[in-house]
């Protein structure tokens, strides 16, 4: 969920403001705001950062002094937790439900085995270099090498029931993914509900909009690396819009270069079938789950995607652009030109 989707002010007429950015490094990414009140700029920028911090000190995997860390040796035999660890996990379940267990959020192990154990940050000063063309072509598998046995769901085998959390000893809670598209989706209902403005956070690439857009509607510009296919969209006042990407968050494991996105049914990278695939839905949260899905699923997304309904763009190998649903289609970004 890296892709790099950026905010971008609305084309309207000269008499309309300018609406309001400021960006800051959360995470390892970018996490950014646009506001249509430039003067308020400050204050919803406070309340992102607040929000974000109390979601890093809820469930952080590389924190010891997360809550998440805290209590792992007790959620085999369940432990009470906060309100927001509750609706975190609570999102991740439902992430998988929606998906049919596609997203699923017991990964924690399977990534740590492949070395990420560790803040991306720290893993790709470590490995610097091996994000190049190659290394985005290589599924960080060996094709000859039959995969492993299906496994039992993990996602099926935990609970949280009246903030009674139960994860199995054998399995280890990875929120990182949906973790940060709610994220995105209470910092801006939050900037909505405390300064009445119309709002939209960017987090990595995660977008949420709340409150009224401004004229023309909020301008977002979807892209992955500059080499990919541009198109400039409109996403609609209360609604959300994530990326999954094969091509960022790499590291070498073993030899061969991998990425973050794993298919649970056998704890290993997915196939990077796509670049990247981009969803438009109700919040962050539900776009979030089906880009992640369609990245697993591979090739089949599309029929999937389009039985649906779900407004999703996918890129492919060779820079080819796929749009299922009301997702706009743009012919410079079909032809891998771009679109401003």
């Amino acid at each position: 969920m890296t892709m790099q989707t950026r905010p971008r002010p609305p084309r309207a007429a000269q008499s309309a403001p300018t609406p309001g950015r400021a960006a800051w490094p959360l995470w390892g990414m970018e996490a950014s705001i646009v506001v249509a009140d430039p003067g308020l700029l400050a204050e919803a920028e406070g309340i992102v950062r607040t929000v974000t911090s109390s979601v890093e000190d809820s469930c952080s995997r590389f924190r010891p002094d997360s809550e998440l860390a805290r209590l792992q040796p007790r959620l085999a035999a369940g432990v009470q937790v906060s309100p927001m660890l509750a609706n975190l996990v609570g999102s991740a379940l439902a992430a998988a439900r929606w998906t049919d267990g596609d997203v699923d959020p017991t990964l924690g192990k399977d990534l740590e085995a492949l070395g990420y154990d560790r803040d991306i940050r720290t893993i790709k000063v470590r490995t610097t270099g091996i994000a190049g063309p190659a290394a985005r072509q290589d599924s960080g598998l060996d094709r000859n090498e039959p995969r492993p046995e299906r496994r039992v769901p993990g996602w099926s085998r935990v609970s949280v029931v009246d903030g009674m959390l139960r994860v199995p000893d054998d399995v280890r809670l990875d929120l990182g993914a949906t973790a940060k598209a709610v994220a995105a989706d209470m910092a801006a209902a939050s900037v909505h509900a405390v300064l009445g403005i119309g709002v939209l956070v960017s987090l990595g690439g995660d977008l949420s909009a709340a409150g009224p857009a401004p004229e023309g509607g909020w301008q977002v510009l979807v892209q992955d690396l500059p080499a990919d296919p541009a198109q400039q969209v409109t996403l609609p006042a209360g609604c959300g819009m994530a990326t999954s990407s094969t091509q960022k968050r790499r590291w070498h494991h073993a030899g061969t270069s991998v990425h973050h996105i794993l298919d649970p049914r056998f704890g290993l990278p997915a196939e990077p079938v796509w670049r990247s695939v981009t969803v438009a839905a109700s919040s962050c949260l539900e776009a979030n789950a089906f880009s992640t899905a369609a990245v697993v699923r591979g090739f089949s997304a599309i029929d999937w995607f389009r039985s649906r309904g779900i407004a999703g763009r996918f890129v492919d190998d060779r820079g080819r652009t796929v749009t299922t649903g009301c997702w706009p289609t743009d012919r410079a970004a079909a032809e891998g030109g771009r679109h401003e």
